[in-house]
């Protein structure tokens, strides 16, 4: 079940499974780059605006799990229509701004994406367009992104399994209908 914040703009509501801080693994290959396990934090939030706020942080991981190096980060902004035609506003911190258009499939939390227009300064690696599809599969944010370059036609890129974050504020006031001991509750 999907909890719709009360201060969140109507406009948002097809796209509110997004909302929150999500945090997982996935894989990176893509020709002339090295092939790595990366880790990921992904969070939308809103602050009553129609539009959702988007933070991406990832990082390569080496062969136990731990942070290597940053990767990549991202940010923009989200925004759907009442056709359920998604807007998307995203800029990389390597120097690409991309414009995404896209819309949400009917009847299932999915997202397809395609880029529109993407701009880059002369320092950022050549980058000519993407695809990304999001999806919440069991409770889970799953993602992929196909990437395109003058020299590299359309293929997979990066894709990711994150699991959503529980801020312990929001399930606290659960703990008073604890018993007392906590061991009555497991019996």
């Amino acid at each position: 079940m999907i909890e719709i914040p009360s201060d969140l703009n109507p406009a948002n509501v097809p796209i509110a499974f997004l909302l929150g801080t999500w945090q997982g693994a996935g894989v990176c290959d893509f020709p002339g780059m090295e092939k790595c396990n990366f880790g990921q934090e992904v969070t939308f939030s809103h602050d009553g605006r129609p539009f959702l706020e988007y933070t991406s942080r990832t990082w390569a991981l080496d062969s136990e799990g731990r942070k290597v190096r940053p990767l990549e980060s991202e940010s923009g902004y989200w925004r759907v229509d009442g056709e359920r035609k998604l807007e998307i506003v995203m800029v990389r911190d390597e120097g690409v701004i991309e414009i995404w258009y896209g819309e949400l499939a009917d009847k299932k939390p999915q997202i397809d994406l395609v880029t529109d227009a993407v701009a880059r300064i002369p320092s950022a690696s050549d980058y000519s367009g993407g695809k990304r599809l999001y999806g919440l599969v069991n409770g889970d944010l799953m993602w992929v992104f196909e990437k395109a370059t003058p020299q590299v036609p359309l293929r997979p890129y990066m894709s990711a399994h994150l699991k959503k974050v529980v801020n312990p504020a929001e399930w606290i006031h659960d703990i008073k209908d604890l018993p007392d001991d906590g061991i009555a509750f497991f019996r």
